[in-house]
């Protein structure tokens, strides 16, 4: 029985992060069609940075407006919604006819990205036990670098043929058709289901993926809820300040370590060092699994661990290697491996902590009745950062990598010492935690 529930489990914990691999996949796969888009358009450094940003910008969009429906109508027709935008940004980016025909797809692309990243980790730690729950939810991160991995592939692959960066964006929808399939396969989240005076049905999915005791779990559940009010509760309140707060600052310190820079002018950057574009290319794919290796070394050690220390060892070793990069371009004696090795070094590092932890602790922190608008503004905050980042990269960059490697590498210093003063999570149940943050 144990066995059954387990592989259960860990087939929701897949189908759900499918949203993730969606995620990973347009995350990086502009990358190897950025340089053409630029060409094709004729855009000036600001221009091709905000083309790249536009996906971003409906990442912010999408994170904001996705609590309410989530609230109202459940995780799982969430998610239903999101793999459909997936595909229509997919086929419509390969189908463009003009720039603005480009951007308006590739805004509806981040649209699901966004709400992607609200909905799936939300939705697996709700449903997951809590002694797998620090691993299931790591394993949308997991997938989001599966999704890295397979757009570095795919780009290597297709680059030279007519049209490729079409085709690089266009294959998207085969991934988006297989995870709309599939979310019909699993059930709703049961904490949602408590939320809407459904208790029958969210007993019978406790059942299916738990061992706990089930009248033990909607009870406390439903006391939570009681303890805080229902959905209708406000965030900004005090006694939330220091869920807010950690979600806030471990979405800040993810996307300030550089990391969707990085990955999305990852080509760029070799071809900086001197490395020649299919090189570049090549390169990327080192890039992407290093992230795939060292995710899943994570997604092992993050309930055996604990996010704490995760966060201690990733925040120096990023700083160092960031560092290293900073001086290269700096003494502009650096070759391209000299920059792989660092920036697999600083993939390294960001994969086991940052990359690990981010989705978990945001999804453990809030209480029942405001995990939603909570995993709303950490979100929120994760993607504003990308965005302003993707837009002004090629800007900074211009000028060398210097500075912009030197402010990556002191922001993962100051992250060291938000490490220090993080709550330890691992092996509590969700209503713990909530007990604990919020007294």
């Amino acid at each position: 029985m144990k066995n059954t529930v387990k592989n259960f489990m860990f087939y929701i914990a897949f189908v759900a992060s499918l949203g993730g691999l969606l995620f990973g996949f347009d995350t990086a796969v502009i990358s190897g069609a950025e340089k053409s888009i630029q060409t094709v358009y004729d855009l000036s450094d600001f221009s091709h940075g905000f083309t790249i940003a536009i996906a971003l910008i409906g990442t912010i969009i999408g994170a904001f407006i996705c609590s309410k429906p989530v609230e109202k109508y459940g995780r799982l027709k969430a998610l239903k919604i999101i793999a459909f935008l997936y595909f229509v940004s997919a086929v419509g980016s390969a189908a463009i006819i003009d720039w603005y025909s480009f951007l308006f797809f590739r805004f509806a692309g981040g649209l699901a990205v966004g709400a992607s990243s609200v909905v799936g980790p939300m939705y697996i730690a709700e449903i997951s036990p809590s002694r797998w729950r620090g691993r299931f939810v790591a394993f949308f991160q997991f997938n989001i670098v599966l999704g890295i991995v397979l757009a570095y592939f795919s780009n290597y692959w297709i680059h030279g043929i007519p049209h490729d960066w079409q085709w690089m964006l266009g294959v998207e929808a085969i991934p988006a058709i297989v995870f709309a399939l599939l979310l019909y396969t699993v059930p709703e989240s049961p904490r949602w289901l408590v939320k809407q005076n459904k208790e029958t049905e969210a007993r019978r999915i406790i059942k299916e993926v738990s061992n706990a005791d089930i009248e033990q779990e909607v009870h406390e559940i439903r006391e939570s809820l009681v303890a805080t009010g229902n959905c209708g509760e406000k965030l900004f309140q005090r006694k939330y300040r220091k869920p807010i707060l950690y979600a806030f600052l471990i979405a800040t310190f993810n996307q300030l370590s550089g990391i969707n820079a990085i990955l999305y002018y990852a080509p760029r950057i070799f071809e900086m060092s001197g490395v020649f574009t299919n090189s570049a290319m090549m390169q990327s794919i080192v890039i992407g699994l290093t992230n795939l290796t060292f995710t899943m070394i994570g997604m092992i050690l993050i309930d055996q661990v604990g996010r704490k220390k995760l966060l201690y060892i990733g925040s120096i070793g990023m700083a160092i290697s960031l560092a290293l990069v900073a001086k290269g371009f700096c003494q502009d004696t650096f070759s391209g491996y000299y920059m792989l090795a660092c920036l697999m070094g600083f993939i390294a590092f960001f994969a086991i902590s940052l990359g690990a932890v981010i989705w978990v602790l945001i999804s453990e922190v809030f209480p029942n009745s405001v995990r939603s608008k909570g995993q709303v503004l950490g979100s929120m905050t994760h993607w504003v950062w990308s965005a302003l980042l993707s837009w002004m990269f090629p800007v900074f960059i211009r000028t060398g990598g210097t500075f912009i490697f030197s402010f990556f590498a002191i922001m993962m210093f100051l992250s060291f010492f938000f490490a220090l003063r993080l709550p330890e999570t691992k092996n509590k149940s969700l209503e713990q935690i909530q007990k604990e943050l919020t007294n």
